[in-house]
C-alpha cells in the first residue's frame, strides 16, 4: 500500500468523519429555520385576515379569502405563537446551560462550519464561542420578549383580557430583557386593562417594537381609546392595504407550490401505473439496471470527497480568506452576499480541479460519464422531476417536523435570504442557490458520485447510498430526511435520462422555489 493511500484511508478520512459527524451533533441543539419561517406566513396570515372586499355580500370573495386563511385565523396564529414560544424558551434555557458549562472550561472542541453554499466560515476559538453563544443568548430573550407582547395582543383580540395582562404583566417582571420591551408591555396592558390607561410615549413605543398587523392592531386601539378619528381612518385604510397585499403574497407562495405538488401527484400515480402495467417498457424502468463502466476505484472516490470537497470546503478555502483583510463580521448584505457567492465558488473550483486531476489518466471516459445533450428531453425530465419532488419532500418534512420538533438546525443562507429586501443581495444569493449549486453539486453527486458506486452497488442501492451522503453535506440533522428524499428523485431522473442537465434543472427550480417564497415572505 502506497504513503498515499496510507494517508487518504487512515489519516484524512477519519478527520473529515470526525469533523463532519462533530458538526451534525453540533446542529443538534441549533433551532430549525422552518420554525421562523412559519412564524412569517402567520404574521401575512394575520395581516390577511383583516381585509374586506368592497362586495362583502360576494360569497366567490369570501370563500377564497375562507381557502387562503382557514376558519380560525387568530386562533391558528396563537398556536404557532405559542409554540415558537415554548422553542425560544427551550433553545434558551440549553443556551444557558452550554455557557454556564463553558464558563467553568478553559478550551471547548471547535466546531467545522457547514459547507457552502452558507455563511462563510470562520473557526472558533473557547473565548469566540464564548462570546457568540453570549450573542445568542441575547438574541433568543429579545425575541422572547417580542413573542410575548405579539401574543398578548392576539389573546386580547380573542376576548381573552386576563390572560393578555398576565402574558405582559410576567414579561414586566423580566430582568434580563430591555426596558423598552417591559414599557410596551406596560403600554398594551394600559389599552386593554379596564378601566383603560394611556401611557406616555404610548404611540411611540407600538411603532418602535411593534409591526404588521401588531402594530396596527395596538394602534387601532390607542386611537380609539384617544379619539382620533383622522388617525384611526388613516390607520385602518393602511391595514386594509396591507392585507390585500397579504392575501396575494399567501395566493403566490401557496397556489403555485400546490398545483406544481398536485400535477406531481398525478405524475407519480400515472408512472407508477405505467411500470405496473408496462414493467421495464415503463419510464420508470428506463435504464434503471444498467450501471456505468467504471475504470477507476474506492481509492479515487474518497479522494475526490475528502480532499476536493470536505478539505477544501471546510478547510483550504475558509483559510484562505481567513487571512484576507475583510472586516469581520461582515454586517452589510450586500458583501454577505458577495462573500457567499464567491467562497462558494472557490470551493467549488477546487474540488472540480481535484476531481479533474484524480480522473485525468482515465481519459477518454466511458460513456454517459459527464453527459450534457441540450437535443435531449432533459427539460422534461427536470420539470417532471421537480413536480414529482414536491409532494414527496412535503411529506417526509411534515414526519420530519415531529421527529425533531424544531431543532437540528438549517442553512444561514435561508435567513440571510429571508431577511433581505435588497435587490442586488437578493440576485447575487440567487446566482448562488439557483446557478452555481445546481451545477457544481450535481457534477459531483449524481454526475461522478452515483455512477462510481455503481461499480460496487446496483443502480438503486448507488441512488440511496448518494442521496444520503448529499443530504449529510449539509451538515444539519434537521435536513437529512428531506434532502436524501429530494437526492432520491434527483438520482432517479438523472440515472433514467442519462443527462446531467435534468437533474441540474429539477435541483435549480427547487431553489429557485425557495429563494421566491422568502423573498415574498421577506416583504411583509
Amino acid at each position: 500500500m502506497t504513503l498515499k493511500r496510507l494517508v487518504l484511508i487512515f489519516v484524512l478520512t477519519p478527520i473529515a468523519v470526525l469533523l463532519a459527524v462533530s458538526s451534525l451533533f453540533s446542529s443538534w441543539q441549533q433551532p430549525q429555520f422552518q420554525s421562523r419561517l412559519e412564524l412569517y406566513q402567520t404574521n401575512i396570515a394575520l395581516q390577511a385576515q383583516a381585509w374586506q372586499s368592497e362586495d362583502r355580500s360576494d360569497d366567490n370573495l369570501q370563500g377564497i379569502r375562507e381557502a387562503i386563511l382557514g376558519e380560525q385565523p387568530l386562533e391558528s396564529a396563537t398556536k404557532q405563537y405559542q409554540e415558537a414560544r415554548q422553542s425560544v424558551q427551550t433553545n434558551l434555557d440549553k443556551v444557558n446551560n452550554k455557557l454556564t458549562q463553558l464558563r467553568s472550561q478553559p478550551e471547548i472542541t471547535p466546531i467545522p462550519p457547514k459547507p457552502l453554499p452558507d455563511v462563510p466560515p470562520t473557526t472558533k476559538t473557547s473565548k469566540q464561542g464564548q462570546q457568540q453563544l453570549e450573542q445568542s443568548f441575547k438574541q433568543l430573550q429579545k425575541l422572547l420578549a417580542e413573542l410575548d407582547l405579539r401574543l398578548g395582543i392576539l389573546q386580547a383580540q380573542q376576548g381573552q383580557t386576563d390572560t393578555a395582562l398576565k402574558t405582559w404583566s410576567e414579561l414586566q417582571q423580566r430582568s434580563d430583557i430591555n426596558p423598552e420591551f417591559g414599557e410596551t408591555a406596560a403600554v398594551l396592558s394600559g389599552l386593554w386593562s379596564n378601566p383603560p390607561r394611556l401611557l406616555q410615549n404610548s404611540q411611540e413605543r407600538i411603532q418602535k417594537n411593534l409591526e404588521g398587523w401588531f402594530r396596527s392592531t395596538a394602534l387601532v386601539q390607542l386611537y380609539q381609546l384617544q379619539q382620533r378619528q383622522d388617525a384611526l381612518l388613516a390607520v385602518k385604510a393602511a391595514q386594509q392595504e396591507s392585507a390585500a397585499q397579504a392575501v396575494l403574497k399567501l395566493a403566490v407562495i401557496g397556489t403555485i407550490p400546490t398545483l406544481a405538488a398536485l400535477s406531481g401527484l398525478i405524475l407519480l400515480i400515472f408512472l407508477f401505473a405505467q411500470r405496473l402495467l408496462k414493467g421495464k417498457a415503463s419510464l420508470l424502468a428506463q435504464n434503471a439496471d444498467i450501471p456505468w463502466s467504471t475504470p477507476w476505484d474506492g481509492e479515487t472516490i474518497l479522494q475526490v470527497f475528502v480532499v476536493g470537497f470536505f478539505f477544501m470546503g471546510q478547510i483550504f478555502v475558509p483559510l484562505a480568506l481567513s487571512l484576507l483583510p475583510i472586516p469581520r463580521p461582515v454586517s452589510d448584505v450586500r458583501l454577505q452576499a458577495f462573500s457567499v457567492l464567491v467562497s462558494y465558488l472557490l470551493v467549488a473550483s477546487g474540488a472540480l480541479l481535484v476531481l479533474y486531476f484524480s480522473l485525468k489518466r482515465f481519459f477518454p471516459l466511458p460513456e454517459f460519464w459527464f453527459r450534457f445533450r441540450f437535443q435531449d428531453k432533459w427539460f422534461l425530465w427536470g420539470l417532471g422531476g421537480y413536480c414529482a419532488a414536491l409532494p414527496i419532500v412535503v411529506v417526509v418534512s411534515l414526519i420530519n417536523q415531529q421527529l425533531w420538533q424544531g431543532q437540528g438546525g438549517s442553512n444561514p443562507l435561508l435567513q440571510l435570504a429571508l431577511e433581505s429586501q435588497d435587490g442586488i443581495a437578493l440576485g447575487i444569493f440567487f446566482s448562488t442557490a439557483a446557478i452555481a449549486a445546481p451545477f457544481f453539486e450535481e457534477i459531483l453527486f449524481r454526475g461522478f458520485l452515483l455512477p462510481s458506486l455503481t461499480r460496487y452497488l446496483p443502480v438503486w442501492g448507488s441512488i440511496l447510498i448518494s442521496s444520503l451522503l448529499f443530504a449529510i453535506a449539509h451538515l444539519s440533522l434537521s435536513e437529512i430526511l428531506p434532502l436524501t428524499a429530494l437526492g432520491i428523485v434527483l438520482g432517479v431522473v438523472y440515472t433514467r435520462s442519462r443527462n446531467l442537465l435534468a437533474p441540474m434543472l429539477l435541483h435549480s427550480l427547487w431553489n429557485s422555489g425557495t429563494l421566491l417564497s422568502l423573498f415574498v415572505l421577506g416583504s411583509n
